[in-house]
């Protein structure tokens, strides 16, 4: 009894320990290597092919030179503005957003940095819970471990989901200007950064007040992000 007791406990922890390595080594080799796509690309793709067989992504890498400051910056003012200061977790958003969510009586604010954001669109799903966000943290440390913070920004810039089937600046950038990434304005850049926690809905509702407002609100900061 106590042998099958140890192996019924030994053999998921080593299962964990084999997923972490994988994790661990796949980061290690996106360091010089572009990721050709992510959980949450594959995901939506299989989403989309359940209606349509033949639909494909819309989604083009680009380098980090070839990606308009002015997105970097809005990206960084709307959603992460210690991006460069800390080591991959804002503990400090994070109780803020406890806080906010609390009093709410509902989730209003996520608080979660461009690598949080950025490992659980690399590996794991949109779903909530707390295994999955121990994982997204575990991932968090690796990225931040192997990688400096302008790669895990370009990687960002290049796989995050900006609509229906649409992913990437690069893409993103074509589908609602249709301009390059390297070419969007200020104007365009805060809108784009606004639509992130919310870009299939956006997709469709472009003339909400809410993105208005927020949009204007992003110009005003991006003059104090602070770029890798």
């Amino acid at each position: 009894m106590r042998k099958l007791l140890f192996w019924l406990i030994l053999v998921p922890v080593l299962l964990v320990l084999l997923v972490q390595l994988y994790f661990f080594l796949q980061i290690g080799w996106w360091v010089n290597h572009n990721p050709d796509s992510t959980s949450f690309m594959r995901q939506q793709l299989s989403t989309l092919q359940e209606k349509n067989p033949n639909v494909q992504l819309k989604h083009k890498w680009v380098p980090y030179k070839r990606i308009s400051n002015n997105l970097k910056r809005a990206i960084i003012a709307s959603e992460d503005s210690n991006f460069s200061g800390h080591e991959g977790i804002d503990w400090e958003a994070l109780e803020k957003a406890y806080e906010k969510n609390t009093k709410k009586g509902k989730v209003v604010a996520g608080g979660s940095t461009i690598t949080q954001q950025l490992a659980k669109n690399l590996f794991l799903s949109g779903d909530r819970s707390y295994v999955r966000k121990g994982q997204e943290l575990i991932i968090t440390y690796m990225l931040e471990f192997w990688m400096d913070k302008e790669r895990i920004f370009e990687i960002y810039l290049n796989v995050v989901e900006w609509g229906v089937g649409i992913f990437g600046a690069e893409a993103a950038a074509q589908h609602y200007y249709g301009i390059s990434a390297a070419q969007l304005n200020a104007t365009q850049a805060a809108r784009l950064a606004v639509m992130l926690p919310n870009p299939r809905y956006y997709d469709t509702h472009r003339g909400t007040g809410y993105l208005g407002r927020r949009t204007d609100l992003i110009l005003r900061r991006m003059s104090g992000a602070a770029l890798p």
